[in-house]
């Protein structure tokens, strides 16, 4: 059993200590009576004193502080300071996702993944749901940036089919240029599938639609390239190479190569197809709405598959660049495989670094750049011809240079 008294060092008179009792303690007591003080005989040290005025009243604190750190309010937490005492600590700020909505927290209580902090971080919000939608800036930008090429790519099918029957269109096989301006269409067009709110049937429209025309647009430069070769091989009547080219034996790499793929993209529907899923990471205060890919490997041999035609086209193409001729396109061809595949390289690490709406935004960037690619590299020079220089779109023209070379 334990028994104390309490004294208060009193410095009076000045230069004077004395000890006063004040109080008593006891254990012996019950526990709410065993703490006894006189307060009206505790003289404080003047450093303990604090005044303030309210109106027109004046208060004095007479108590010091028991602790030497101010409370934390809401929104912040505890955080001891090496070295001092348990009750001395400072105040820090939850983290981003944290609440504290009490005051003295030790340790601040994560919100739940639908749920954001306010800013004062005493309180969890419902996060808005968003996604890449037209309105918005970058959604914009996208969209205008489709439909002008898009009008583009019309526009150059318009003065193809009006000067069908000049030397340079008929020179590479004008329905198979015919075929890859119709396929360039439909690409810009299905980058606008990315765009809005998905849903389930955009979800899967979305990597099936992209799969197949590209598919059907590299396939056609392809087949381009070895109608090049072929023309270029045949020398003498009633060889193999003069039938294959008469027969149209290179539209038929068309179809081949997209029901390869077309069969890659059921066996993806079949195994995981794409669906909506909610991404409540990439943004703190958003829930942002995205089509996942479901099967990844699937996803990455649909692509595999286009870039391994690519680089077949970009082969085939590259060998048949020096081919003699004044229409030859075989080096155009080369160059659009080239900016085809560098687009698409650059795109794997690109969308792996990004999340949420930004890595949407990567992917349509990729289908317009590598469409636009393919459209300007190979169609401009011929329009530009067509269009601004039309003396040189003419057998004369072309009777001419030949001569000229062979002179």
């Amino acid at each position: 059993m334990a028994h104390y008294d309490i004294h208060n060092i009193v410095n009076f008179p000045a230069g004077f200590r004395l000890l006063i009792k004040i109080g008593e303690f006891s254990s012996e007591s019950a526990h709410d009576q065993g703490l006894v003080l006189n307060e009206e005989m505790i003289e404080w040290p003047i450093a303990f004193k604090k005044v303030w005025i309210h109106g027109n009243i004046r208060y004095i604190q007479r108590t010091p502080q028991s602790l030497c750190s101010q409370r934390c309010g809401p929104g912040f937490r505890k955080m001891p300071q090496e070295g001092r005492a348990v009750c001395c600590y400072i105040c820090v700020i939850c983290p981003e996702r944290d609440i504290s909505n009490h005051t003295g927290r030790k340790h601040c209580i994560p919100c739940a993944d639908h749920e954001s902090p306010n800013m004062e971080r005493n309180r969890c919000l419902p996060k808005l749901v968003t996604f890449l939608a037209f309105e918005d800036a970058l959604g914009t930008a996208l969209a205008s940036v489709a439909l002008s090429f898009s009008v583009l790519t019309a526009a150059v099918l318009w003065v193809f089919v009006k000067h069908r029957d000049t030397p340079i269109v008929k020179a590479n096989n004008r329905t198979l240029s015919y075929i890859l301006l119709i396929t360039l269409l439909l690409c810009f067009l299905c980058s606008l599938l990315f765009l809005g709110r998905p849903n389930t049937a955009t979800c899967l429209l979305q990597q099936i639609t992209f799969g197949l025309v590209f598919t059907v647009a590299v396939s056609t430069v392809l087949a381009k390239t070895i109608t090049v070769i072929l023309a270029f091989k045949v020398t003498k009547p009633g060889r193999t190479i003069r039938r294959l080219l008469v027969s149209g034996t290179s539209n038929f790499i068309i179809p081949i190569c997209s029901l390869i793929q077309l069969a890659l993209c059921v066996i993806w529907l079949g195994i995981s197809p794409p669906f909506i899923e909610l991404d409540a990471h990439s943004e703190p205060d958003h829930i942002i709405l995205v089509c996942n890919k479901g099967s990844v490997t699937a996803f990455y041999c649909v692509l595999g598959y286009l870039c391994s035609l690519a680089l077949a086209s970009f082969t085939v193409a590259f060998l048949a660049r020096n081919l003699p001729d004044t229409f030859n396109e075989a080096k155009f061809l080369t160059f659009s495989m080239l900016v085809f595949c560098s687009v698409w390289v650059t795109f794997l690490p690109v969308y792996h670094s990004t999340k949420g709406k930004v890595m949407v935004a990567v992917e349509i960037f990729s289908i317009l750049a590598s469409s636009a690619g393919l459209l300007g590299c190979i169609f401009l020079p011929k329009c530009y011809i067509i269009l601004i220089k039309p003396d040189k779109n003419s057998l004369k023209a072309l009777k001419n240079q030949r001569s000229s070379r062979g002179s």
